[in-house]
């Protein structure tokens, strides 16, 4: 009884983790409309310019963490964030910086990562 009861209290806390590892995705969809966005941002030339220095994942389960791990979403449903790309970058809450490596990707900034949870 006792060994069952463990068993269930670590199922229960690997659940826990896994559902709290998901919520914290970075699957996004690019919305038409900055009034449906979540998050207004704007990429820059530079990555000394960036909050966020951004790489796009294939595969949504690359998208893990606030790491700047991008998979962007068919659906606007199924993604954690909407985004909206803005022509200026003072209309903007997020500056990102698109990388050509996932282990470029980073927080330039972490005052703005509140932006993506």
């Amino acid at each position: 009884m006792k060994t069952l009861k463990l068993f269930l209290t670590l199922g229960f806390a690997a659940l826990l983790s896994i559902s709290a590892l998901s919520s914290h995705a970075q699957k996004v969809f690019s919305v038409d409309s900055k009034y449906d966005a979540d998050v207004k941002v704007f990429v820059v030339d530079s990555k000394y310019d960036a909050d966020l220095c951004v790489y796009k994942v294939t595969s949504q389960y690359d998208a893990e963490g606030n790491k700047g791990l991008w998979f962007f979403d068919d659906s606007k449903y199924d993604a954690d964030k909407t985004i909206f790309f803005v022509d200026s970058k003072y209309d903007a809450d997020l500056l990102i910086y698109f990388v050509d490596s996932k282990y470029d990707a980073q927080w330039m900034s972490q005052a703005k990562s509140h932006l993506m949870y």
